[in-house]
């Protein structure tokens, strides 16, 4: 088992498995447990709002009861938003992926329940489990709707897995400017600006120049930038001449 379980413990709405189901698939786990769903199965609302991920829901296990679903786990979390009298470790969703990484690695099976829609999981539940997962929701309005809660757990899951980075440029077939580029654009401008007078009093010249050349070397520009703002001072000149 070289990922986490989830349980979907008592669900009530067909269509709530299958919004799980498609938020596990959308972040690569497809091991789905289900836990005498209150309407049966299978059930058609839930492949309606699984999408693409309908083979989750071909492969889901069903079992009569929570210690049925787990009883070849060795270490169980437990969503909920309350507090239940239960002496345990509470830990945040990226918290529990990054334990469930360590104890698959090392051979352990791990399984996280989800309780049904309208109350959550029961007390009898959560004392099967090891350790709560507590999302840190506004403590006015916690009530996570079972398929947010589902794509949270395994949202940590995937950005554990995954080397992902925290930010990229998406180039879009564009190159950047080279220095000489950028050089060249700034020299366009100046020589332009020069012409019209804008450099004016003398004595600030150069002072403006400068801050000119630095606005250029501040700005992250492609070729095409750049080639589009040559293009857009050469038909402003073109078109200041024609008026002359």
């Amino acid at each position: 088992m070289s990922q986490p379980v989830f349980v979907l413990v008592r669900p009530q709405m067909g269509e709530n498995i299958g919004g799980a189901a498609r938020a596990m698939w959308n972040f690569g786990l497809d091991r789905m447990r289900l836990v005498a769903p209150r309407d049966g199965w299978p059930n058609q609302r839930a492949v309606a709002l699984a999408s693409g991920a309908g083979r989750l829901l071909d492969e889901a296990v069903l079992a009569e009861d929570t210690a049925g679903a787990l009883e070849d786990c060795t270490f169980v979390f437990a969503t909920t938003a309350r507090a239940r009298g239960l002496t345990k470790p509470v830990v945040t969703p990226e918290r529990a992926m990054e334990m469930a990484r360590e104890k698959i690695a090392a051979g352990e099976r791990v399984a996280v329940l989800f309780g049904p829609e309208r109350a959550g999981l029961e007390n009898d539940d959560i004392a099967k489990a090891n350790a709560i997962i507590n999302v840190p929701v506004n403590p006015e309005f916690a009530s996570l709707n079972l398929a947010q809660c589902v794509l949270l757990t395994a949202y940590e899951w995937r950005r554990g897995a995954v080397d992902v980075e925290p930010e990229r440029m998406e180039m879009a077939g564009a190159d950047w400017a080279s220095q000489v580029e950028i050089e060249k654009l700034a020299d366009h401008y100046e020589g332009r600006l020069e012409e019209a007078g804008f450099f004016f009093p003398e004595t600030k010249a150069e002072g403006m120049k400068l801050v000119l050349r630095n606005f250029w070397s501040r700005m992250a520009m492609t070729r095409s930038d750049v080639q589009m703002l040559h293009g857009i001072l050469r038909q402003m000149v073109r078109w200041k001449e024609r008026g002359d």
